[in-house]
């Protein structure tokens, strides 16, 4: 159960006396999500999910409201946001945000077919568009995912653990930063961060809504990209990556959103890149030797760029 703070219904009550949603209810805490607490809400108005930011500032989730609201304004598929009083959507209570959503009715496919991953793929080609004149004052407050914040995250991990696998971890992190060719023309935009099939709802077989913008940020566009492909064609038990599946995935994403020629000369770096942000988010699990990442990163270098970009885009 992802609650890290529980609400009783005299919490809610009081929250939702900031808004025009009638009476309150019932409510119950949402199994969905790992860092955020999440409940959904029934008033006399209708069925809606409450949000609890347990370790987001309110500036980065009023930069995640600015953003779900110009995406609902150019109507893209994703949960709309309930004003309150005020007509703001970003509360606070007990010190931390929280923003109410409409509930949006569909259901999680475990094990998708072809069809959904490719309206998966589509949706990703799409955001990517739709937010190239996204702009922001929040933007400041929210991680963007570039290599110097990478290796400072890694370095806080390191400095925290404390520990002699810790700091080799560290070290191969950093001498794997430093060999990635990511360049400051590359471009850089809007992405997800997180097209993980439990962030996405289906309907009739139709794709419904993309979920949880908790890690969107400003980064190298192939970003969401590169996470598909790795869904799609790097099983978590799979010593390589399956180049035919990769390259499915490309071609259906560039049948939405054509990469550049830098975009596609830099790809490789851009997905050795999410492999190192995923050594960040698991730092604790074991060591550098033994883990996934390095596997990884170790089998994307005997491919090697070359046969990587042939494989992808000449195959």
């Amino acid at each position: 159960m992802a609650v890290k703070t529980p609400f009783s219904d005299d919490d809610f009550r009081s929250i939702l006396s900031q808004y025009n949603l009638g009476d309150y209810g019932h409510s119950e805490p949402l199994p969905q999500g790992t860092v955020q607490t999440n409940y959904r809400i029934h008033t006399t108005q209708g069925t809606f999910v409450f949000r609890h930011y347990e370790n987001r500032s309110e500036g980065s989730v009023l930069f995640e409201s600015d953003l779900l609201t110009f995406l609902a304004e150019h109507h893209y598929p994703c949960p709309a946001q309930v004003k309150n009083s005020r007509g703001t959507c970003v509360g606070l209570y007990r010190r931390k945000p929280y923003v109410i959503f409409e509930f949006v009715a569909g259901r999680h496919i475990e094990s998708p077919r072809r069809h959904h991953w490719r309206q998966l793929i589509q949706k990703a080609a799409e955001l990517q568009n739709l937010t190239q004149d996204f702009r922001s004052p929040h933007a400041v407050h929210r991680w963007h995912y570039t290599p110097d914040l990478c290796r400072e995250l890694a370095r806080t991990q390191a400095a925290r653990i404390n520990s002699v696998d810790s700091r080799a971890k560290y070290a191969w992190l950093r001498r794997e930063l430093a060999g990635l060719d990511l360049p400051p023309s590359l471009p850089t935009g809007i992405c997800h961060g997180d097209f993980h099939l439990s962030n996405v709802l289906f309907r009739d077989d139709e794709f419904v809504a993309l979920l949880d913008f908790d890690d969107a940020n400003i980064t190298y566009l192939p970003f969401d990209l590169v996470g598909l492909v790795e869904y799609w064609a790097w099983p978590a038990r799979a010593a390589r990556l399956d180049l035919t599946r990769a390259r499915d995935v490309v071609q259906e994403y560039e049948n939405h959103r054509p990469l550049s020629a830098i975009e596609r000369r830099h790809l490789y770096d851009v997905y050795k890149f999410s492999i190192l942000l995923d050594c960040v988010w698991y730092f604790e699990r074991g060591a550098v030797e033994a883990s996934r990442e390095k596997r990884k990163i170790e089998a994307l270098a005997d491919l090697g760029r070359q046969r990587f970009y042939a494989a992808l885009f000449h195959a």
